[in-house]
């Protein structure tokens, strides 16, 4: 999906909103390292196109840094069980830098053993994925990242032929070495929306596009609020989706445990490419393939044929010198929380 169907904006620099987002997670309790690697995350995703993961976040991860649903005093830890199990363990902190560390982990045992998988556990909300698969296929690897579990509390999601919300969003992330033009990356929630596009619509004061979600009764419906009164999110591609999403919640909670902390748990696999195929060789035929569908012919009311993860790259190379532009309503409730907070918010 791409930007929120808001017309009311406000241009803020990315300096100003890093800066902003950074003095209010130090404000709530997080250390300045994690601030500036969450406040820049939030703002890279705005300029990566994909604003339900942007400084809207803002908003949540603060709420949830002063009522303890985060633990701001904890590091992740990488452990390693009896059982040979790689775990990194968030220990209820913010999951970016778990989700970052884990991908990094995962990357580096598959170029020494060919394979690797980790478990991320007790991690709060990840942000955007696509970001930590990149770290992997720029490493030469494929990635999966697979989140669930946690169902009980993150009631979100409709099954398929259902209506009333039974899963989380339950995300994945496939990212691998591509042609020319950097990586190929898939990340998608297994639902027709994100739930942050939700949060995000509801904050902005704008309505959902069609197909996304349903009332209690089950009906089609683009207010936001009919979701938070009862309604659910529909499964993306309906049995595709919902397909997907169970997978996750049984790796999440059947194979990996109860979520004790957290969000949702995750499973990152990485495999190095190169056991397969040369570097050079593997990306001129990927090359080759991804040519052949950029160069296909568009669909009528589109106006070129993309490979996954290029238009989030090709968005944040272009936006480096423009300023964000955010929903008004959603950076005025930033201001608040910052005066709320006796926060400074300039340089």
């Amino acid at each position: 999906m791409g930007k929120l169907h808001a017309d009311d904006r406000i241009e803020v620099s990315s300096e100003q909103a890093i800066l902003t987002a950074k003095a209010l997670f130090i404000a709530a309790g997080t250390t300045p390292e994690v601030a500036e690697e969450v406040a820049k995350h939030l703002v890279e995703a705005d300029q990566s196109g994909v604003e339900s993961h942007g400084i809207v976040r803002v908003l949540q991860y603060t709420r949830e840094m002063l009522d303890g649903t985060l633990n701001t005093g904890a590091k992740p830890e990488i452990k390693k069980s009896d059982s040979g199990r790689l775990i990194v363990d968030a220990r209820g902190s913010i999951g970016i830098p778990a989700m970052r560390m884990a991908h990094q982990l995962a990357a580096e045992n598959a170029i020494d053993r060919g394979i690797s998988a980790v478990a991320v556990l007790g991690a709060g909300h990840t942000g955007r994925l696509g970001a930590f698969g990149e770290i992997a296929a720029e490493k030469g690897c494929l990635s999966i990242a697979i989140g669930g579990g946690n169902r009980k509390r993150w009631r979100m999601v409709a099954p398929y032929r259902g209506r009333t919300a039974l899963l989380p969003t339950n995300p994945y992330c496939i990212a691998m070495p591509g042609g020319e033009r950097g990586p190929v990356v898939i990340d998608i929630a297994t639902s027709q929306a994100a739930g942050g596009w939700i949060y995000a619509a509801r904050a902005a004061g704008v309505e959902l596009p069609d197909g996304l979600i349903v009332n209690r009764d089950g009906e089609p419906t683009r207010n936001p609020e009919d979701y938070f009164d009862g309604g659910a999110i529909l499964p993306k591609g309906g049995p595709l989706g919902y397909g997907l999403a169970l997978i996750a919640e049984l790796i999440g909670e059947a194979m990996l445990g109860p979520v004790l902390a957290g969000e949702i748990n995750w499973l990152v696999l990485a495999l190095d490419c190169r056991r397969y195929n040369t570097s050079p060789s593997m990306q001129i035929a990927a090359e080759e393939i991804l040519s052949e569908i950029r160069s296909s012919a568009p669909a009528k009311g589109h106006d070129v044929v993309e490979v996954p993860g290029e238009r989030e790259r090709n968005l944040f190379a272009d936006s480096q010198n423009q300023p964000l532009r955010i929903p008004r309503r959603i950076w005025g409730a930033i201001e608040v929380l910052a005066s709320e907070l006796d926060v400074n918010t300039h340089q």
